[in-house]
């Protein structure tokens, strides 16, 4: 498939090039600096340097892509609007060019459901998760809000926190609920998950928490 990965010089990002190339897909890579991405990947890639919150400039890396991936993400800890402009910018590229299939990483604690154990719904994720993560979450909020209301083809995947162990080959997955017990979940395993999930038309319209 021809896929195109925003956010490709972040840890997930970088999973969903290398595993994305593993499965023969024509990949392009939308960057802000291209010199970013390693040497052993950058020569198998379309790269494309631009500013992913402008939608003209990002409009010619999503025209005739089977498949959109954001997996952009902040780094800072206090206000952010990171989210919500570049899913803004996304969409309206794809408006633009007419593509329809956008996959975007949110975060799983980003809310209490029937799915959580009772400590982890009444407490952990409200009282700790949601209070320390609060600028950002808020940010994802604002921005699975707009991918909702959008004309597309969309899946939101929801990891726990993420970490760098590689592939388990072993992860759980609830569709529209939390996982229980679900703490963690590598890059590898949400890049796996993420790719698998491009084809299945069930998955539109849905959330998809994902624990490895």
């Amino acid at each position: 498939m021809k896929i195109t990965v925003f956010g490709a010089t972040g840890g997930t990002g970088l999973e969903l090039l290398r595993q994305g190339l593993e499965r023969a897909h024509d990949i392009t890579a939308v960057v802000r600096d291209a010199s970013r991405l390693p040497a052993d990947l950058r020569h198998r890639l379309d790269v494309v340097e631009a500013d992913i919150m402008n939608p003209a400039a990002i409009a010619p890396a999503v025209k005739g892509r089977d498949a959109v991936l954001s997996a952009m993400g902040s780094r800072e800890r206090g206000p952010t609007t990171v989210q919500t402009g570049s899913i803004t910018s996304i969409v309206a590229a794809m408006g633009r060019e007419g593509a329809r299939r956008l996959l975007m990483v949110s975060a799983a604690g980003l809310e209490a459901d029937a799915g959580d154990g009772l400590f982890t719904r009444y407490v952990l994720k409200p009282l700790v998760i949601q209070r320390l993560f609060r600028h950002s979450y808020a940010d994802l909020a604002r921005a699975e809000r707009l991918l909702r209301a959008a004309d597309l083809d969309w899946t939101i995947v929801r990891p726990a926190r993420l970490t760098d162990d590689g592939r388990t080959n072993a992860y759980r997955t609830a569709w529209d609920l939390s996982i229980r017990g679900g703490l963690k979940t590598t890059r590898a395993d949400v890049a796996d998950c993420m790719l698998q999930l491009i084809g299945d038309r069930a998955s539109i319209g849905h959330v998809i928490s994902v624990a490895s």
